[in-house]
Order: structure tokens, then sequence, then C-alpha cells
């Protein structure tokens, strides 16, 4: 975990993530990438020489109608001292059976957040910090580009105006394999995900395609991210 640490120290340092007394929401899904955000942000907690707070939060979408079992996250967040709050919704029931929306991820993505930030609000958090690492930024180039037929991505931080509330990403110079590393060595419990589109998603497809042509242009990830913060594409 120290190397996660370290690259999260960094950028938090280097985008200014996290400000004296901030209470930050953490988004917990229970997937390897959140579990492992949280315990590194609780050790840093310890020597990052700047006081804060946090509260885990777990959106269950409740998918075939049937509350989702977050007992790990709750032991972890137990044991990592971190006050826990599971939301339970109609998510689920929503977008696949009301709206049977044929490509769900994207609106069941925003909708998602707009409940963590409404409950970060009831919490008075001030920050929110989501899992998305390394080759998620790489992955979002690519899906804009080819996509929408445009040049960006998501920002390391970005300013809510209608919910007062910053949105941070402190995992974006880890990379995916990284975390898969961790949870390995430290036995991480995660929460296997229900959804029924899980693994057959657009991002799982770019994510296949980079690994691909990084095979016949090495450092390729590496190149595309170290063009995002020479040209400080969307805040990098």
């Amino acid at each position: 975990m120290q190397e996660i640490e370290g690259k999260m120290r960094s950028a938090i340092i280097k985008y200014s993530m996290i400000m004296p007394n901030d209470n930050i929401g953490v988004g917990l899904s229970g997937g390897k990438d959140s579990m492992v955000l949280l315990i590194a942000l609780a050790h840093l907690r310890n020597y990052l020489d700047i006081p804060f707070k946090l509260t885990a939060i777990t959106v269950d979408p409740q998918f075939n109608g049937i509350k989702g079992d977050y007992s790990q996250c709750e032991e972890l967040c137990n044991k990592l001292n971190v006050p826990y709050i599971i939301k339970r919704t109609h998510l689920a029931e929503i977008i696949f059976d009301q709206r049977k929306e044929g490509n769900p991820c994207s609106l069941c993505a925003r909708m998602r957040r707009g409940i963590l930030h409404n409950i970060c609000n009831e919490q008075s958090c001030n920050r929110i910090a989501l899992g998305h690492h390394f080759d998620d930024a790489v992955q979002t180039f690519f899906m804009n580009l080819f996509e929408g037929g445009h040049i960006g991505c998501f920002s390391p931080v970005t300013y809510l105006s209608k919910k007062q509330l910053w949105l941070i990403r402190p995992m974006i110079f880890v990379e995916e394999r990284d975390i898969k590393g961790a949870v390995r060595r430290n036995n991480i419990s995660t929460v296997k995900s229900n959804c029924p589109v899980d693994g057959d998603t657009a991002r799982n497809h770019y994510k296949n395609l980079i690994l691909q042509l990084e095979k016949q242009h090495p450092k390729l990830r590496k190149k595309i991210m170290g063009a995002m913060q020479r040209s400080h594409l969307d805040g990098f």
C-alpha cells in the first residue's frame, strides 16, 4: 500500500485536493478501487500533515430488488474508524425495469453521483473522493475521442457549484495493476457487483483496445497521461 499512498500523496499535493479540516465523503461501492481508496486515505490521515475527516458512503442500487450485502464495507470502516452510511435506492428498478435503458452505465453513474452529492451535503462533507485511477483517465480520454469526437477527460478536481462541493480523484496516478496487487497482497475483501451488465461495457471495450495498442506502442498509457498533463487538459 505504501507505493499507492505515495502516488496519492503526490496527486493530492499537486492538485491541492485536500485542505485543512476538510470533511471528505468517500464513494464506497465495495469494488477494489473504492476499497483501496478508503484504506489509503485512512492511512494518509496519519502522516499527510493535513487534518481531515472521512465518511464512507455506499449507494445500493438494489439489483433485482434485493438489498446488497455490504457487510465487508462495514467491517472495513469499523476497522479504520471511519463512519459508514448505506443509502438503499431504487436505481436498478428505475434504470432497468422502468426506463429499460439499452446503455445504462452513463445514466446509472450520473444518478448515483447525484445521490452521493446529496448525502455529502446532509453530512456536512465539503469534498467527495471517487476511486477513478490512472487507467480510468486514459480510457476516458479514448472514449471521448472515439465516441464523442472531442479531446477531454474528467478532471482531478472539480467544483460542483450547485452542491457547493469539491469532487476529488486522489488515485489518478495509481495504475489499476497496482490496485489489484494491493488487494491480493493485503487480502482485501471486496463486494462482487450484481449489475447485469458488469464487465460488458464501453469502458471495458476501450480497456482492451488500449492493451492491444500498447503491445505495438510501449508505454502508450503513460504517454497519454503525460500529454494530458503537459497540455493541462481539463485541469491536469
